[in-house]
């Protein structure tokens, strides 16, 4: 079933409508949708690499917008809405461990799941849930998934068609890494200053 809805995402790619398409994937993947707008985003930025930061772009906003509906979800409907689509992911035993992580690290949590292959629209419901900060969340949601969806279209405005291979195979590797870099980053700087 997801190949089918995979292979139905892309072929959005081949229309008129593919950055409308790009926009409400973004959107929706943030709060309830199951195929990250990473899919599309480099089919068409393949395709025009001229174009590939309008795509990134594109696919940031729709995704910021859609975080906020998942927080809206949290906040408001957890019960009648939120708790069904955790349910779909077989995700219901993290929600205690994702309020931990927003207890302990607050928007390196929401930062982290944007940017990285953790599921984000979890993160999204689960903010709303446990009611973070919604600054604090919208300024991290901003940057972490603006920094994934432009990571991509820079390296594939940078290399062209030929990176599409290695992105679709190691990003979720160079994601992991870079979170990673970054937590020790600010830790290095926390306990060495």
């Amino acid at each position: 079933m997801l190949r089918r809805l995979y292979d139905w995402v892309l072929q959005w790619s081949r229309t008129p409508y593919s950055l409308w398409a790009l926009f409400l994937l973004a959107f929706a993947e943030s709060s309830f949708f199951p195929i990250p707008p990473d899919a599309l985003l480099i089919v068409m930025a393949v395709a025009l690499p001229a174009r590939s930061f309008v795509y990134a772009l594109v696919c940031s906003l729709g995704s910021l917008l859609g975080g906020c509906l998942g927080y809206l979800i949290g906040w408001k409907f957890m019960t009648l809405v939120g708790v069904k689509i955790v349910a779909f992911y077989g995700l219901e035993d993290k929600v205690a461990l994702i309020g931990d992580l927003y207890r302990q690290y607050d928007a390196w949590a929401v930062a982290i799941a944007g940017f990285t292959p953790i599921p984000y629209k979890v993160f999204t419901l689960t903010a709303g849930m446990f009611r973070i900060d919604f600054g604090v969340f919208f300024v991290a949601s901003l940057f972490s998934r603006s920094a994934r969806f432009f990571l991509v279209a820079g390296l594939i405005y940078r290399f062209g068609p030929s990176i599409q291979g290695f992105i679709e195979r190691y990003f979720n590797v160079m994601a992991l890494a870079l979170a990673i870099l970054v937590v020790v980053g600010f830790l290095a700087v926390k306990f060495v200053f």
